[in-house]
């Protein structure tokens, strides 16, 4: 994996087009991440920590980049060990929310809020061609912030947000107040994903545009577990019952076990099972991950 820092024309770039989220660095064991003037240092262990921290304040001298404050936040193995962010550098009594852009959508970050503080980055261009698609009806499982429905909401479209977190669909709904979208018309639904699509196929309900984008692992309040690897295939079989004709379906995940290709062979034996068709494409790599980091993600077009 390339280990580089953005230059000076890429922050321009993003300065032009109303952007202050973005990846700074991305190494093997770690990144470093900018949230308006705050930065997040992600590591694996203490070897990344200590390079990361040190070619960031050598990268801000060159670049003239003055931060307020600079969190950490340690990666670990195993997701019941994940913490939220710690502030390292920075006043400790300042408030842990702030408001970021990217294409100028506003979002609230939240630094104590767990491990992720609010919107995933590497995102962006899937949040862009949802944006483009304009949609009618926008159905975003695991919808954490609530970033795919807002993208979705903007260019018109009605939405239903559906995550186990009632906290972060309040985060979602935050999301839209920032940015003067009122909840009318959109729904917040707090419960567990696999119970809901059943739901909505009974009743006839379709949509035309499917955010597919779970965590690895998650556990339902009812103890009803959620593995990415061996569940992927049954969520998209249950979102294909709510797909519309013409649908597009995005289909992604951060487990690295399951590349573009794997997701792709998934949907073609989903597609063949529920006697469909589609095409697939992806978007382009955001221009701040090197090639081989980020989320994994393609989208598929119903036909």
């Amino acid at each position: 994996m390339q280990n580089a820092w953005i230059d000076k024309e890429l922050m321009r770039d993003f300065e032009a087009e109303g952007t202050d989220a973005y990846r700074l660095c991305t190494i093997a064991d770690g990144s470093v991440e900018r949230f308006g003037r705050d930065i997040l240092v992600s590591f694996k262990d203490q070897a990344g920590r200590k390079q990361l921290t040190t070619e960031f304040f050598l990268w801000a001298e060159a670049m003239n980049f003055n931060t307020q404050r600079i969190f950490e936040r340690f990666l670990p193995r195993r997701n019941e060990e994940r913490e939220a962010p710690k502030l390292i550098l920075g006043d400790s009594h300042s408030s842990s929310r702030i408001i970021v852009t990217e294409r100028d959508l506003r979002y609230e970050i939240d630094f104590s809020g767990g491990y992720s503080v609010g919107l995933f980055v590497d995102q962006r261009e899937n949040r862009s061609f949802v944006r483009k698609a304009a949609a009618e009806r926008a159905l975003n499982c695991f919808a954490y912030t609530c970033s795919f429905s807002l993208a979705a909401a903007i260019a018109g479209a009605k939405t239903v947000s559906v995550d186990l977190s009632q906290k972060s669909l309040e985060r979602g709904r935050q999301n839209f107040a920032l940015n003067n979208l009122p909840a009318t018309g959109h729904q917040f639904i707090a419960e567990d994903i696999f119970e809901i699509l059943p739901r909505l196929a009974r009743k006839g309900e379709k949509f035309d545009l499917i955010v597919l984008d779970p965590p690895t692992f998650s556990r339902s309040h009812r103890g009803k577990t959620f593995k990415v690897q061996s569940n992927f295939e049954s969520l998209l079989g249950e979102a294909l019952e709510v797909a519309d004709d013409d649908a597009r379906i995005l289909l992604s995940t951060n487990c690295a076990a399951l590349n573009e290709r794997a997701l792709e062979a998934i949907a073609r034996f989903c597609l063949k099972a529920s006697r469909r068709a589609g095409t697939f494409h992806s978007e382009p790599r955001p221009r701040d991950f090197p090639r081989g980091s980020g989320a994994s993600s393609i989208w598929l077009t119903l036909r």
